[in-house]
């Protein structure tokens, strides 16, 4: 999260995602860093016990979101 915000900061677009589990506490990280309204992305928890298939699976499920996010198009 944080290094979305500071990405995000020196003008370099970037998308921040957090497992569902982490929802509340991203939105706290971001409110402490002076940005509450910071979106971001959220995927099903957990991901550390994924094999690697399932976790490319992931990630290809949230590719157009990303993109969406990059474009201006996201949240």
């Amino acid at each position: 999260m944080l290094d979305g915000i500071k990405l995000e900061r020196a003008g370099i677009p970037a998308v921040s995602i957090v497992t569902d589990q982490f929802v509340e506490t991203g939105r706290e990280m971001a409110a402490s860093h002076g940005v509450p309204e910071y979106e971001f992305l959220v995927t099903p928890h957990p991901i550390a016990n994924l094999t690697e298939a399932e976790l490319d699976a992931a990630a290809d499920q949230l590719t157009g979101e990303v993109a969406a996010f990059l474009l201006g198009n996201g949240g």
